[in-house]
């Protein structure tokens, strides 16, 4: 009877043995498993996932360049996506302050950018990321023979500027003030992209937009450079901005602009260095 007893407690914990091995082994097959391609436990011990939309404000100028940089900032963080509001700064900037939802603005001057920072709508100081500079954009073949500022106040030329509260109407005015000239635009445009197309659709016969732009149109329009545009070249600066709903995502999208790559991109694009 005693050997007995003996028997049965020797089968008890040889069971509860086993079982402990197979616990061991079932989570030691469990952790085995993190290191594969999904598990939140594999990121959680690394750094954060960065997930979710990052909505940017940026100056019409930027469009082409940071669309790309979009695309590769989703491709470089899976599960994120970019969401691009493109526009005149000033426009953008009212927007911000008056409670538009973003988490980054780009803006095509200094000035526009203060409009963000007088309200403490910014999260910390803005930095300048790149610098652009003017240029005459005209019609493919530049059929009006178009060399200089000067000759854009020539009578029955049709030309068009950027509104002057707008950055590149801002440097517009200035390079004309610079050289003393006096030019009636057909139309005051409210951002570069609409300047550009009046020419592109042969609405009119010139616009001081950007090099960028003129870059970007590639044979759609001409480009005729002009010397006073180095004393009207505008900064642009970027900033997290205060009210974030993704500032992770957002930190990490101002990196890349800033980045060797990001920068790459953007000169590229025309875009001059800080």
């Amino acid at each position: 009877m005693t050997r007995s007893v003996r028997r049965t407690r020797t089968l008890q914990v040889a069971g509860a043995g086993a079982a402990a091995l197979l616990a061991l082994s079932a989570c030691s097959s469990s952790d085995d498993s993190s290191d594969g391609s999904s598990s939140p436990s594999a990121s959680a011990s690394g750094a954060s996932k960065l997930s979710g939309t990052v909505t940017v404000f940026a100056a019409a100028s930027l469009k082409e360049s940071f669309t790309t940089l979009g695309k590769e900032f989703e491709q470089q963080h899976p599960g994120t996506k970019v969401s691009f509001n493109f526009g005149g700064s000033d426009t953008l900037a009212a927007s911000i302050t008056s409670g538009a939802p973003a988490d980054v603005f780009a803006a095509a001057s200094a000035k526009t950018m203060k409009i963000v920072t007088d309200k403490g709508d910014a999260a910390g100081t803005p930095a300048t990321f790149v610098r652009n500079q003017l240029e005459i954009a005209t019609l493919p073949g530049n059929p009006d023979k178009i060399s200089s500022l000067k000759d854009l106040t020539k009578s029955g030329l049709k030309v068009v500027l950027c509104d002057k509260t707008v950055p590149c109407g801002a440097a517009a005015q200035k390079a004309l003030d610079a050289s003393g000239l006096k030019l009636t635009p057909v139309s005051y445009e409210q951002d570069v992209k609409s300047a550009l197309t009046k020419v592109e659709l042969k609405e009119a016969d010139a616009a001081v937009v950007y090099k960028t732009d003129v870059h970007a149109a590639g044979d759609k329009v001409e480009g005729v450079e002009f010397p006073e545009s180095a004393k009207a070249v505008n900064d642009y600066p970027i900033a997290l901005l205060k009210d974030a709903q993704n500032a992770e995502a957002a930190k990490a999208f101002v990196a890349l602009v800033q980045s060797a790559e990001g920068q790459k991109v953007l000169n590229q694009a025309g875009f001059l260095k800080p």
